[in-house]
């Protein structure tokens, strides 16, 4: 069971251990630097950090025996001389790492493999734990990839990677906005899915189109893995045929707008939501803080309010800001208004670890 938190604010990584009953900050690392996301790697326990030092760029670093150090990061090759590329805005869009958004171990039958997603749009792999990327060209040359664009961020990007617990070549990856993308060969091809996913913000033409899906967060059941829940810009999808196809839930509580999604992990129809007002407002509907669940695969939801604030509450939690533990008991949350709630019965009551933190970006258990 997880017993320990790795949180990623603003103003460092912040690690939160359960003692005695009782989850407290344990220390902070990278005090006063911007941690956008972490992984634990449940191969050989390594933890990853990736930090966005602006002006200086992107970094990442591994854990060691004391403490951590510095390895590669993610970079793009060279631009070719010539080549044009505009984001949504027109603006052009570089070939460098803007962001890390996204983090995945390989399976147990590839050690040292590691999957990161990258702003504006770069996927790339490491088979030495990080110390070198390379990156999928297969990926970003494809003709349709210059059809992404911004959503969640100004530009497009990976945020969700998912490798295939029975097969270590099968890898799910969700771009906003670009839709859901499957390669079976490890990354030398790629397909489109997604079909029955709507987005009702794009010429009528694109509505349907699996190329214009805003997915804001995608993930699967690891003991049932054709199973796959998306928390979208429109909604609310769940697919039965590992992504193929996705059937709309149109009812979920306060609201079925959000950015995160967890799935417990070995009962693929259940899942749990924090729902949000969309689009120009971003806050909980009537100020109140909430998260849904399902237990029966969308047919209906609980709304799970015991010891969460539900007045004038205004914390919006990040795609990467909800995590659940192995055992699926655990859940964790944080949000941008430094709010940190731990819930030990799948979400029926919800204890309070902090409020005074910086904005949180992500929050993982880790072993």
């Amino acid at each position: 069971m997880g017993d320990k938190l790795l949180v990623s604010t603003r103003k460092g990584l912040f690690w939160v251990q359960r003692t005695n009953s009782k989850w407290d900050i344990d220390r902070v690392d990278f005090l006063g630097d911007n941690v956008t996301l972490t992984l634990t790697d449940p191969r050989d326990g390594r933890h990853y950090a990736a930090l966005d030092h602006g002006h200086f760029g992107v970094k990442v670093h591994r854990s060691t025996a004391t403490g951590w150090e510095e390895i590669a990061t993610p970079a793009y090759p060279p631009k070719p001389e010539g080549l044009e590329e505009n984001d949504m805005w027109g603006r052009p869009l570089p070939w460098s790492t803007v962001r890390i958004w996204a983090l995945a171990a390989g399976v147990a039958d590839e050690p040292g493999v590691l999957w990161c997603g990258t702003i504006p749009g770069g996927l790339f792999r490491s088979t030495d734990h990080g110390s070198s990327w390379q990156m999928i060209r297969s990926l970003w040359d494809h003709p349709k990839r210059k059809k992404w664009m911004g959503g969640g961020a100004d530009l497009p990007g990976i945020h969700s990677i998912l490798v295939d617990p029975r097969n270590s070549k099968r890898v799910w990856i969700a771009v906003s906005t670009g839709g859901i993308w499957l390669t079976e060969d490890a990354g030398a091809s790629w397909v489109q899915r997604g079909e029955g996913m709507r987005a009702d913000h794009v010429p009528p033409e694109l509505t349907h189109d699996p190329i214009a899906q805003d997915v804001h967060c995608l993930v699967q059941c690891p003991a049932y893995a054709n199973r796959m829940w998306v928390q979208h810009h429109n909604g609310i999808f769940v697919s039965s045929d590992e992504g193929r196809t996705f059937t709309e839930i149109k009812q979920a509580g306060p609201s079925t707008f959000g950015f995160p999604v967890a799935v417990h992990p070995r009962e693929p129809d259940t899942a749990w939501f924090i729902p949000e007002i969309k689009d120009e407002k971003r806050i909980p509907r009537d100020g109140r803080l909430v998260v849904t669940r399902t237990r029966d695969g969308a047919r209906t939801f609980d709304v799970l309010t015991r010891g969460l604030p539900q007045h004038h509450a205004y914390d919006i939690v990040y795609r990467h800001g909800f995590a659940i533990d192995p055992t699926g008991e655990r859940l964790a949350f944080g949000s941008t208004t430094g709010g940190l709630w731990v819930s030990e019965d799948q979400g029926d009551s919800w204890t309070g670890i902090s409020h005074n933190l910086p904005p949180v970006y992500a929050v993982r258990f880790a072993a």
